[in-house]
């Protein structure tokens, strides 16, 4: 069956009602929703769910004891008839099961209904015919008809479906906190520029197009809009990409959410709520959440079939017994409840949530953090890798990569040894580059910031410049021919040294690739995978990556709205494409991906986003996230293989079609037998290995 009617959202049609969740609150629904919907985060919803179970699952179990104790079969299989027998036991029992029917039973009844009214029978079908059945016939057996009590088989039926839901949804909850995550990027307060010329502190909510606000050093710009006064750099890489703080002077754009690195400037107001930048992200990344492509449920679909087995052959069998055959209408009856409980094995509730957790904890302990678990699922199958660029195949810092020497009488350690004291004092990601790779540094007088362009300081008496190619060009200063130029070809960052207003050197920097970046592609492309790259980078920076560690193909110079299209693009090729990236600008393509997987050192939504966490910020992990997608789903199957081959034996057997060689499965029979299939399902989940 199709699993958007089993594994859908809580904000979809078949919403539960409030007082217990339904099977459309499966353990397998960890997609991600839309918070706030209903008065509570998706995350809060989840949770109520989980404790729901959980209370169920207790009360049941409890009340099962007795139920035990009570019943016929048991005391006969134990012989203990004689030891518990008491006047009016079987009312009691009735009692008891009556409450595990209808409270620990309540969950699977509203997923039936929700299971018709989507016409799509599952799991919640088949259990709820199973305890159906087992009820009404054993109610009506107290109360005058011949037959088996199966109130035995109805609580442990129960208590078995009840602890693997609570079991899956316990392990693979992750909450969908994606938007929420976005909304915290923006300041809570502006500070609004009044006519007067004074500075009041407004909430955000507050400022309207036109209006100017003043954003200090380090502060985050609290919404779109254009500078018009001021000159600095912004840090916007948690939301386009852009590893190097883009340069900011009057008539640019300012992104609301990003921050002011350096000097303080006045923007204005452009755009502010639903028309904001971000506001447009939040609202691509809940398309794609709501667009996302969905695998079938392994157990939806084998309880399908053993939901028309057990339809099928459990009418079939009181119609041969009794239209044809000829025998008494109640033994007819009794194969038939026989049939139609046992075609309902209890194994089959614990075949997949024991795999979810073994490999939930197994993968954890790897640093894979399973968020949704259809998507981790689909990872097998994946035929292409996206990978963000920046903090994911590499470090997202710039480091030194070559210096060259322009002056005769300068070093290369004495040019990095001037760069970085100048540097000592700026907070930008190249300057603290330069001065982790410098040997020393010397004692600064007379700092001075160049907003966008560099910085200068008196260094040992001699005035000393780090500044930009763009400073360069405004002095008309001329260093081309000197060997610069190549590097620049190649995607590298270059900042030139002035040394009494000569140039003395040049240092090339770039984003440090990451060692296991390498080895991660290969291993991927041994495997089948293409690995492709896509970045807000310019087109050289990107040529520089992909060529140094092996890409198939990258995407550069892609905005943030525009990179969940180039993973629909990949997807158009008939690809099944995963996604890993950390950034704000990397949900949408996240969400949009078959499988995304963010880098857990990256920011909150990207992680929120995704259906894969890698904790340790390593591209082989993504090789690990394939690898044990595999190793779960083939033990998924061995599961399912073992939890329905019960009932390739038993259900025959329950119809009665070996009766005339003498032999008629007995209840007890047919409860042991599924008692050392549980057995063996549980077993065979811990022994999942990643090879």
């Amino acid at each position: 069956m199709n699993e958007q009617h089993h594994n859908h959202r809580m904000d979809d049609q078949h919403h539960p009602p409030s007082d217990g969740p339904g099977e459309d609150e499966s353990p397998g629904d960890t997609n991600h929703g839309e918070h706030g919907a209903k008065g509570m985060s998706e995350h809060e919803h989840h949770a109520m769910m989980i404790a729901d179970f959980r209370r169920r699952f207790w009360v049941s179990l409890v009340l099962t004891v007795p139920v035990l104790a009570l019943s016929p079969m048991i005391q006969g299989f134990l012989g203990l008839e004689d030891v518990i027998q008491f006047p009016g036991d079987i009312y009691v029992l009735f009692a008891l099961s009556s409450v595990i029917y209808f409270y620990g039973g309540l969950p699977f009844l509203k997923g039936f209904v929700s299971d018709m009214q989507s016409r799509a029978p599952g799991m919640m079908t088949l259990i709820a015919l199973a305890i159906t059945t087992a009820y009404v016939y054993s109610s009506a057996v107290v109360f005058g008809l011949t037959g088996s009590l199966f109130f035995w088989e109805l609580a442990t039926l129960i208590d078995v479906m009840l602890l693997g839901h609570w079991l899956e949804m316990r392990s693979i909850m992750g909450a969908s906190s994606a938007l929420e995550e976005l909304a915290k990027l923006m300041p809570s307060e502006a500070h609004r520029l009044m006519p007067d010329g004074s500075v009041k502190d407004v909430p955000i909510g507050e400022l309207s197009a036109g209006d100017r606000v003043l954003i200090r050093p380090g502060e985050k710009i609290p919404a779109d809009g254009v500078v018009r006064d001021g000159e600095t750099s912004v840090d916007e890489s948690m939301l386009t990409g852009e590893s190097v703080p883009v340069p900011k002077q009057p008539e640019d754009r300012a992104i609301g959410g990003s921050i002011n690195a350096e000097g303080s400037m006045t923007v204005e107001v452009t755009s502010t709520g639903a028309d904001s930048y971000l506001a447009q992200v939040t609202e691509l990344v809940r398309t794609a959440q709501e667009s996302k492509s969905r695998t079938q449920n392994l157990a939806n679909r084998a309880a399908l079939v053993l939901t028309i087995i057990a339809l099928g052959v459990g009418g079939l069998t009181l119609f041969v017994w009794v239209g044809l055959i000829g025998r008494e209408f109640v033994f007819g009856l009794a194969r038939m409840v026989t049939v139609m409980v046992i075609a309902c094995p209890h194994a089959l509730g614990l075949a997949i949530p024991l795999v979810v957790a073994v490999s939930t904890s197994l993968s954890a302990k790897s640093g894979l953090l399973i968020k949704n678990r259809d998507g981790f699922e689909q990872a097998r199958n994946m035929q292409a890798v996206l990978f963000d660029k920046t903090g994911t195949l590499t470090e997202g810092r710039f480091g030194v990569t070559d210096v060259v020497v322009l002056a005769d009488d300068m070093s290369r350690e004495d040019l990095l040894k001037y760069a970085a004291s100048v540097e000592t004092h700026s907070q930008h990601p190249l300057a603290r580059g330069i001065v982790a790779a410098a040997p020393e540094t010397l004692p600064v007088e007379e700092f001075k910031s160049i907003p966008g362009k560099g910085a200068q300081a008196i260094v040992d008496g001699r005035e000393v410049m780090a500044v930009s190619p763009g400073y360069l060009q405004e002095k008309g200063i001329d260093v081309k021919g000197e060997g610069t130029e190549e590097l620049a070809s190649q995607g590298k960052t270059v900042i030139y040294v002035l040394i009494d207003g000569a140039p003395a050197g040049a240092i090339a920097l770039a984003d440090i690739i990451r060692p296991e970046s390498q080895r991660a592609i290969s291993e991927l492309r041994e495997m089948g995978v293409r690995c492709m790259m896509i970045t807000g980078d310019n087109r050289l920076v990107a040529q520089y990556v992909a060529r140094e560690i092996g890409l198939d193909e990258y995407f550069a110079e892609v905005l943030p709205d525009a990179k969940a299209e180039k993973v629909k693009e990949v997807q158009s090729r008939g690809l099944r494409v995963a996604m890993t990236g950390d950034g704000v600008n990397d949900a949408p393509a996240l969400a949009q991906a078959d499988v995304g997987i963010a880098v857990g050192a990256g920011t909150d939504v990207a992680v929120a986003s995704a259906d894969v966490v890698l904790v340790r910020n390593n591209p082989l992990d993504v090789v690990a996230v394939i690898r044990f997608s595999r190793a779960t789903r083939r033990k998924m199957v061995q599961n399912l293989v073992w939890a329905t081959a019960y009932n390739v034996i038993a259900i025959p057997l329950a119809a009665g079609v070996a009766y005339g060689a003498g032999i008629l499965l007995d209840p007890a029979v047919g409860a042991a037998v599924m008692a050392a299939s549980t057995i063996i399902v549980a077993v065979n989940a811990k022994f999942l290995n990643v090879k």
